[in-house]
């Protein structure tokens, strides 16, 4: 990332795998160019780009249940608020999960 101090970081906690993660990002990314850097993905260039980065694998406990829980962050440089928007709207509805 540049270091221009302009990035904008969103942090999530995810219910999700590293595995399952890595599984279902190319349907979040939707034939954007990417690389994955060990716990990082990186998409764009120089000018306009964002980075993910997931963190350790844990998981929380609702009784006798146990959900994985993993933090996520999201840092963009050159996006405007709308082109954030966008991108995380695609990201979030990428990783929806059904009940039932």
């Amino acid at each position: 990332m540049p270091g221009d101090g302009q990035a904008v970081s969103i942090e999530k906690m995810m219910a999700i795998t590293h595995a399952d993660f890595f599984r279902s990002l190319p349907n979040a990314m939707q034939g954007e160019d990417f690389f994955i850097d060990g716990g990082r993905v990186i998409v764009g260039d120089e000018t306009q780009g964002y980075r993910i980065e997931i963190g350790p694998e844990g998981e929380r406990r609702i009784a006798l249940l146990a959900i994985p829980a993993t933090p996520v962050t999201l840092s963009f440089f050159g996006y405007d608020e709308a082109a954030r928007r966008e991108v995380l709207a695609r990201f979030d509805k990428a990783f929806q999960r059904a009940g039932g």
